[in-house]
């Protein structure tokens, strides 16, 4: 099987700056205080995704999740390690994301299509399409600073489903947005899976995991500290354990509503 990802030994590194200011500097500096600190975001990570195969990255908040798949999608570069991708990618890694705030939702079309490499008569072909499933009506020609995060999360999300891309990365894109878009998004991205699409989902949402993914693979701290196929019937129940955070019923829909097979 050809593999459509390839992380090997990858590392990333910050600085976190501790003060902004000429006189905080000189204070901490007087008291012998850090002026910054680094830390790895992502630490010595390695693993490979088959074409065709539907990956879900969890973790809690702050492991190193949406800076892993900037680095997969070529936004950053590792620190050390190396990253190899196979044909086109596409996705949402940010809520509005490639956005102009001044240009309307139309002028932003356009714009984002082609920063997703889609030429100008392929976004003129899937316009109706993709402005049908944001169906955000009469907003798509007011400047997209009047948007909702919700606004947001309809047209970017509807940009990068409908470009053909080998890969698809998504980053939390059901945390925004009402129960029937999520709806809409589930049954969208299935689609695009069962076209042999790889997936690499970010998600906190177990129930959407489950439904979509075949594989789960665990961040913390910036180190993977579980990757295993999903068994047949569907359980994320070893990385949520393995997480150690509750999944708790009512606060996510449900597998009939996220289109699991059940």
């Amino acid at each position: 099987m050809t593999d459509s990802i390839r992380v090997e030994n990858v590392t990333k590194e910050f600085t976190m700056q501790y003060h902004r200011t000429l006189k905080e500097m000189a204070v901490a500096t007087a008291r012998r205080l850090p002026l910054q600190e680094k830390f790895l975001a992502v630490n010595d990570v390695s693993f490979n995704v088959e074409q065709g195969e539907s990956v879900g990255l969890m973790g809690l908040n702050g492991s190193g999740k949406s800076t892993l798949l900037k680095l997969i999608n070529g936004v950053m570069r590792p620190d050390k390690g190396s990253i190899l991708t196979r044909g086109r990618i596409a996705g949402l890694i940010a809520t509005g994301a490639g956005f102009h705030p001044q240009l309307t939702g139309r002028e932003n079309l356009f714009l984002n299509g082609a920063i997703m490499g889609m030429s100008e008569a392929e976004t003129k072909r899937k316009f109706d399409a993709i402005v049908a499933f944001a169906d955000i009506g009469k907003f798509m020609d007011t400047p997209v600073s009047h948007y909702s995060s919700g606004m947001y999360a309809r047209l970017g999300f509807s940009i990068a489903i409908h470009v053909d891309a080998d890969i698809f990365l998504a980053d939390e894109v059901l945390a925004v947005g009402d129960r029937p878009f999520k709806r809409k998004c589930m049954a969208k991205m299935q689609e695009i899976r069962q076209q042999g699409t790889t997936i690499f989902y970010v998600s906190h949402a177990t129930a959407s995991v489950r439904a979509m993914c075949d594989r789960v693979i665990v961040l913390e701290s910036g180190h993977m500290t579980y990757d295993s196929k999903i068994t047949e019937g569907g359980s994320v129940e070893g990385a949520i354990h393995h997480l150690q955070y509750d999944d708790e019923p009512g606060d996510e829909p449900t597998d009939e509503e996220l289109g699991a097979d059940v």
